[in-house]
């Protein structure tokens, strides 16, 4: 008969991303923050190698593996994010035992923050306390995205892993994605009267869907054009000459351009800015202007923008926001807003009554609290 243990419960939260969208793979900088909302992981250990998963989102059957039959593609939908994470534990080289795992989440899932990332490291977590195995936190981000990449198929950078294990309460996370270098920035924006707004589209995106996997590669064949490892280390537009094909130029703009907002964005929080004069309302303009900014460079240079964020952006600054863009990998999902907190009413009403008045199903609020990262919660 199988031993029974005492269950652990890990938590991983979900992030807002202020800037850097698409420029975690192309070795650029980042800046997200952690979300009070996330992922929750109940495990206990196994002594018969067996991963035996199940969620209460998707209340079918459990989804039982052994741990020496795991590879990409043995397992499919929602359960490969957990088998992935433990079968790329394996392949680090770290003894992960049997586990039961049942997991949670009040994170709207395809709505672009990162709700498969707080999947990954809550279970993460859980995994490597059971099993006795001490991993820094830096690498067990790495793990996890390889568990995303080469275990389920989604190409995505690290941006979503390093949030929900990096971030700190009250902070963004300022991440070199070339060199992993991380700074923690004061983000407090409730201590300023700012609301920071999540708006849930409700266009519900796949990462692992053609078009993201495209982006990427096209900016891996500017990179090529351009004779450098990555776009994330070019800091100055005007190389962008050298790019004859105008949809690569667009491309490589925006990764440039974006990864210098973000730590634009970062300085103007520090306090380092010349750009920005004293006093919060006008640090929060500014960045206001670069999330605006932000968002028309992945409209327009990235094309992974949607009707919904584009009209969401639009109402929120006429009703008084600060600035907006939407977040995420794009092709659907959320948008942030930064919003005097007076204006926070007003700006939740306007957007849903636009919606209504399209006929699209109404956008749902979430109230983006800079929050810790993943920990133990029993």
């Amino acid at each position: 008969m199988r031993r029974t243990e005492a269950a652990e419960v890990w938590f991983a939260p979900g992030r807002a991303n202020l800037m850097g969208e698409h420029t975690d793979y192309n070795g650029g900088f980042v800046l997200p923050f952690a979300l009070a909302q996330g992922v929750t992981a109940m495990a206990s250990g196994r002594d018969d190698d067996l991963l035996v998963l199940r969620s209460k989102q998707v209340p079918d059957d459990p989804v039982t593996v052994r741990l020496d039959s795991l590879a990409p593609g043995s397992v499919t939908g929602w359960a490969a994010y957990l088998a992935g994470v433990a079968w790329a534990l394996r392949a680090a080289g770290h003894v992960v035992r049997g586990a039961t795992l049942d997991v949670d989440s009040d994170l709207p899932v395809g709505a672009g923050v990162a709700s498969s990332a707080a999947l990954e490291c809550s279970v993460a977590l859980a995994l490597c306390s059971l099993s006795g195995v001490s991993v820094p936190r830096w690498e067990l981000a790495a793990i996890a995205k390889r568990a995303e990449n080469e275990f389920v198929g989604a190409p995505t950078g690290i941006i979503d892993q390093s949030a929900a294990l990096l971030c700190a309460e009250g902070h963004a996370l300022l991440l070199d994605c070339e060199t992993l270098a991380a700074t923690q920035v004061p983000f407090r924006p409730a201590a300023a009267g700012v609301s920071a707004l999540v708006i849930d589209t409700r266009v519900t995106h796949a990462l692992v869907s053609g078009e993201y996997a495209a982006r990427r590669a096209e900016c891996e064949a500017a990179a090529r054009l351009l004779g450098v490892p990555a776009l994330g280390g070019l800091t100055d537009v005007r190389v962008l000459h050298r790019l004859r094909d105008p949809l690569l130029r667009r491309r490589a703009r925006h990764v440039i351009t974006d990864s210098a907002r973000a730590r634009a964005i970062a300085s103007a929080l520090q306090g380092h800015s010349a750009e920005v004069g004293a006093g919060q309302p006008k640090i929060y303009a500014f960045i206001g202007k670069l999330l605006v900014e932000g968002h028309a460079s992945l409209r327009d240079d990235f094309e992974v923008s949607w009707p919904e964020a584009d009209v969401t952006v639009e109402t929120a600054i006429a009703a008084g926001a600060y600035g907006a863009k939407m977040i995420g990998g794009g092709f659907g999902g959320s948008v942030l807003a930064l919003v005097p907190a007076g204006h926070a009413g007003t700006v939740r009403a306007a957007v849903t009554e636009t919606f209504t008045a399209r006929g699209w199903t109404p956008p749902e609020f979430l109230d983006a609290v800079p929050s810790p990262p993943a920990r133990r919660l029993g």
